[in-house]
């Protein structure tokens, strides 16, 4: 079965060359598919640990089935890059191909900010219910999949369609401090998640066929195997085109990429081998150029987060989106100025010490809350500290020590800026950081940039 199986994939691949791809446009194909690819891959990457492998540390629960982590993230959790801790989440990983599921949340008090953010497999935003959208009352709403041809039922307030078969669902629930947590489960433990059928009482559809879900790479291994086009291609089996893309998927099978392709790195030719490497190191390099505007402020997190019809099919502001903080909210839900340099464009390092200054009447712009997080680099993770002080937030504003005019100023550093001021220490590795502040429901000013944030001061 082995040789059968190696047998087809040679001449699938020597099909492919036939069609007489030169290096140069196997180079550039590769480049033009890893940019579009990369996104998904890694998403993929995350949800097989938390729904699949249940062997996984991150693992979380089965497919269609919520789980509550009723606690804020820490420097222990290292699946997904710049995890917020300013609200506990519920994850979902939704399978759709069988029927719809129905989310049910409970009535909240109007003062607790909570969001339900649904990522396609492609990682688009495509829909949010919660505080900013749909509000606090409660109620339900149905899920489908790009295959669902019913009518909204009775008893749902809205239909969210998704364009794949998978989703994910990540919900956010403000924690106000750490007393407030108890309050926090109980609104979790309101949370639910259904199939259609069972919302309706009526007997379930026939169950989708199972799936042999195939190994993810690393973090790491993402970055030059091969194999990660044999990933996208398992991934775009549950992604039926869209009509936008026809062309482009048209180009990629060139080289052997499209929905349930094997591409088989193995039967290349040495030249093209070369050519598909070169094409994803262009990749990266494209993406470096990238990060350098947003590290100048010319590109926020609020460009690059959304629906599909908002990016435009700007797959490059996709990937970045993905490298830089998967799952990131679109700006109208949340924006993330970001910290990666000083004031004197230098990268911040804990070796130095530094300040972040609001001026009186300058906090960040909110109707719901803000906060600064700590994360190391290069991996963008929480950073560990005697404190386990992680961020710092609008809700601890009582504890914070005031200036003398009425401003705030917030010490980063990795050492203690002295008792009298470690209600404002931010504390910090002692190498390479970045800190990401977080605007939730951003107000005009936040949004037209008639706020702008200040910027970090190294210490002299």
């Amino acid at each position: 079965m082995a040789l059968a199986l190696a047998g087809g994939l040679a001449s699938a691949t020597t099909s492919v060359q036939a069609q007489g791809v030169t290096a140069a446009e196997a180079r550039a194909i590769t480049k033009e598919a890893y940019v579009y690819g990369f996104p998904m891959v890694d998403h993929y990457r995350i949800q097989y640990a938390y729904f699949e492998d249940s062997k996984n540390p991150e693992y979380k629960a089965p497919w269609n089935t919520l789980v509550n982590t009723p606690r804020v993230y820490t420097p222990a959790d290292t699946a997904i890059q710049t995890p917020n801790s300013d609200t506990p989440y519920s994850w979902l990983g939704a399978d759709l191909r069988a029927e719809p599921l129905v989310l049910t949340v409970p009535h909240i008090e109007k003062e607790r900010y909570f969001s339900i953010q649904f990522i396609d497999a492609y990682t688009f935003n495509f829909a949010y219910a919660g505080t900013r959208t749909t509000g606090n009352d409660g109620g339900s709403f149905l899920l489908a999949g790009p295959n669902w041809k019913g009518e909204k039922p009775e008893g749902v307030k809205d239909v969210i369609r998704s364009e794949t078969e998978f989703v994910f669902a990540a919900y956010r629930t403000q924690l106000f401090n750490p007393e407030d947590l108890d309050n926090v489960k109980k609104v979790q433990a309101g949370y639910k998640v259904e199939p259609l059928s069972a919302f309706l009482g009526q007997p379930a559809p026939a169950a989708a066929p199972a799936i042999d879900f195939i190994k993810p790479l690393t973090p790491g291994e993402e970055k030059t195997s091969l194999e990660f086009f044999n990933i996208l291609n398992f991934t775009l089996q549950f992604c039926p085109t869209d009509p936008s893309e026809t062309e482009l998927l048209a180009r990629f099978a060139k080289i052997g990429i499209g929905a349930g392709k094997t591409f088989d790195a193995s039967a290349l030719s040495p030249e093209i081998k070369t050519a598909i490497e070169q094409g994803m190191a262009d990749a990266w390099a494209d993406f470096a150029d990238l990060e350098k505007e947003f590290a100048a402020g010319k590109i926020t997190s609020g460009d690059v987060f959304g629906t599909r019809e908002y990016l435009k099919n700007n797959y490059l502001y996709r990937m970045a989106a993905a490298v830089l903080g998967i799952y990131g909210n679109s700006k109208q839900e949340a924006i993330y100025p970001v910290y990666y340099v000083d004031e004197a464009k230098q990268k911040l390092d804990g070796a130095n010490r530094y300040t972040l200054h609001f001026a009186p009447g300058q906090l960040p712009p909110v109707n719901a809350f803000w906060s600064l997080t700590m994360y190391d680099q290069p991996q963008s993770l929480l950073v560990a500290n005697p404190i386990h002080r992680y961020l710092l937030n609008s809700p601890m504003l009582p504890q914070f020590v005031k200036d003398a005019d009425g401003g705030l100023t917030f010490y980063v550093q990795n050492g203690s800026p002295g008792k009298d001021k470690e209600p404002n220490w931010l504390p910090a590795p002692k190498g390479p950081f970045s800190s990401i502040m977080r605007l939730y429901w951003p107000k005009e000013a936040a949004l037209d940039g008639t706020w702008m944030q200040p910027a970090m001061t190294k210490a002299q």
